[in-house]
């Protein structure tokens, strides 16, 4: 059995799915989320559930973040109960979630007066591949902190790490990525569109597309959701998943042009996905309104 403690905060939709490979890998496993419900189904496959982050950081050598935002990042490392109050010097933190790279930096600067490192190791490839460990840790800090929490990685996913090199690359290139795929996301939904309105058959145009590669297998996942019925895609649950995923990528892309304003870059294909992010995902109060 590995001797590794480790520990996860943040058990939706994503960080579940990688939390879960954890205590089955042998891993004395200690996970928190503010909702009680997968926190008990994880501990029914060998976690310990806690009742605070410090708790976590009190049982866990690495500890694995994937929460929402950069201040919920913050909130779980800095916080009164946070990591930092249980975590011993040595440790290793490992931040999931797509964040800004000063908020790495800032919680470098923290951790670090504990002898504590931190790891930018953004995932991408979604709930899907991370149940099934085909998710790609994007990774930006210290050889020395990635090679400790080697084993957290190899027991997650099957997938080479990437190491981009210092801490705050792993965000930076997250960023990258997810603007690839928003405008991806933009391609598909207008071209479908202007398929459908000039009378073209939306299976002929994902054959040619597929046919000579411009359709890439996420375009054909995310066309497969446009194609629902309407009594579907307008279903309450579906708008509120929509929902959801519009504040994420809406998120992601304001830390893209950040980024880029950061470095004296425009962005302008960037500026105008952002502001159509509810369109694409069919968030119907966004549609009526528009």
């Amino acid at each position: 059995m590995p001797s590794l403690r480790v520990g996860f905060i943040g058990l939706g939709n994503q960080g579940k799915p990688i939390a879960a490979h954890l205590a089955p890998a042998g891993f004395e496993t200690t996970v928190y989320d503010v909702v009680e419900a997968p926190m008990a189904e994880l501990a029914a496959d060998g976690a310990k559930a806690a009742k605070s982050p410090r708790e976590v950081g009190a049982n866990a050598d690495v500890v694995g973040i994937c929460v929402p935002e950069d201040k919920h990042v913050l909130a779980v490392v800095l916080g009164e109960d946070g990591l930092l109050a249980g975590m011993s010097p040595g440790g290793v933190i490992l931040i999931h979630s797509t964040v800004l790279p000063d908020t790495a930096s800032q919680v470098e600067s923290a951790a670090k007066e504990q002898g504590i490192a931190v790891v930018d190791a953004c995932v991408t490839g979604g709930e899907a591949r991370a149940k099934v460990k085909q998710i790609t840790y994007l990774i930006g800090g210290d050889e020395a902190a990635v090679d400790k929490a080697r084993p957290y990685f190899e027991a997650t996913s099957e997938v080479p790490i990437i190491h981009a090199g210092e801490l705050g690359n792993g965000a930076k290139l997250k960023l990258c990525i997810n603007l690839i795929t928003y405008i991806q996301w933009a391609a598909a939904y207008e071209s479908l569109h202007l398929a459908k309105a000039a009378g073209l058959p939306v299976e002929v145009l994902e054959a040619a597309g597929k046919s000579n590669g411009q359709i890439t297998p996420m375009m054909q996942q995310y066309m497969t959701g446009l194609k629902l019925p309407p009594e579907v895609r307008s279903n309450e649950d579906f708008q509120a998943l929509m929902r959801n995923h519009t504040a994420i990528a809406e998120k992601d892309l304001t830390w893209v042009l950040q980024l880029a304003r950061t470095n004296g870059l425009r962005l302008p294909v960037a500026g105008l996905v952002s502001q159509s992010m509810a369109r694409f995902y069919g968030v119907i109060e966004e549609e009526e309104g528009a």
